[in-house]
């Protein structure tokens, strides 16, 4: 295998290292791409001093050295990477040594076009246990059973009931299926979730495989500016950044053709479910009221009541 590990840096100039050096304990690993994305800390500095150290590291920026955010800094990433199979890792979390156990056996098989794991938590300091622990806990970050690949997509969308998560630091992909299957890759205009809407094409349009799920193979690294956990604490609720979320997922859905219709419309009504969460109080309810009379199966089938009910007041 030759693997490229893609690492897009922001605010990481404390991790980054960490990062790095799980990464090239792999034989397989052929290549680490730093992606700089206009640190405000000395991350640059630091990337610069990985490349310098390690052959196999490479570094680069935005041509107009920027910030892009995440999705627009893995789209560079990808663009040079040069590895027949891509991994990600973002750069305050790390590998386990066994990340690639499973992908060394399972793409084996030509058909096999990704493989999915399970993602642990790190919490670098108290602080950011206390501050975060109620979003993490010390909880596995992953699928709860071995499912087939076309069961992949409906899991993601909560069609499958109780399927679970994996993350992108769990996943590896094979170059050529994701090229040929999947454009554009991570949506540039989405500053967070774009992971999130990522996966869920992804797992429609490739095969993915279940890798090791029982035991981490990565760990998240939880520290006080975590571009995800600064935005998702108590001070914004979840919905506010799940409802754009969403609703690009709702608009790649209407209008890809091949989408089964009881898939559409599930996924129109996830969407509606969180636009309904933030509106106005009096406005909340009588979108309920026009839905119940309109749409009265999605009202019984308790998606609205899944992603709404702690916002009801």
């Amino acid at each position: 295998m030759k693997i490229s590990v893609i690492v897009p840096v922001y605010n990481a100039e404390k991790y980054v290292i960490q990062a790095v050096e799980s990464a090239l304990q792999f034989e397989d690993v052929y290549e680490v791409i730093l992606i700089e994305d206009k640190s405000p800390d000395n991350a640059l500095e630091v990337c610069q001093q990985l490349t310098q150290k390690y052959d196999r590291v490479k570094l680069f920026q935005h041509p107009d050295k920027g910030n892009h955010g995440a999705g627009s800094t893995r789209n560079l990433g990808l663009e040079n990477a040069t590895g027949d199979f891509i991994a990600f890792l973002d750069a305050d979390d790390y590998y386990l040594p066994n990340r690639f156990d499973a992908e060394k056996e399972l793409f084996k098989d030509p058909k096999v076009e990704g493989v999915y794991g399970a993602l642990g938590v790190h919490y670098y300091s108290d602080k950011a246990k206390e501050q975060y622990y109620h979003l993490f806990q010390d909880n596995l970050t992953t699928v709860y059973k071995k499912h087939e690949p076309k069961e992949v997509f409906p899991g993601q969308i909560n069609m499958r009931g109780s399927f679970g998560l994996f993350s992108i630091d769990c996943l590896t992909i094979r170059k050529d299926a994701l090229i040929k299957k999947l454009k554009p890759f991570f949506k540039t205009h989405l500053r967070l979730h774009q992971d999130t809407e990522f996966l869920f094409r992804l797992s429609y349009y490739l095969d993915l495989y279940p890798g090791i799920l029982d035991k981490a193979v990565a760990m998240r690294g939880v520290h006080e500016s975590n571009r995800i956990t600064v935005i998702d604490t108590k001070k914004v609720k979840p919905a506010t950044t799940k409802v754009l979320l969403w609703r690009e997922i709702n608009n790649w859905a209407q209008n890809e053709k091949t989408l089964p219709e009881d898939v559409k419309i599930h996924i129109n009504r996830m969407h509606r479910s969180f636009e309904i969460a933030l509106a106005p109080t009096i406005k909340k309810w009588s979108m309920i009221a026009k839905y119940i009379i309109t749409d009265y199966p999605s009202i019984r089938s308790g998606v609205y009541n899944i992603n709404f009910r702690d916002y009801l007041i």
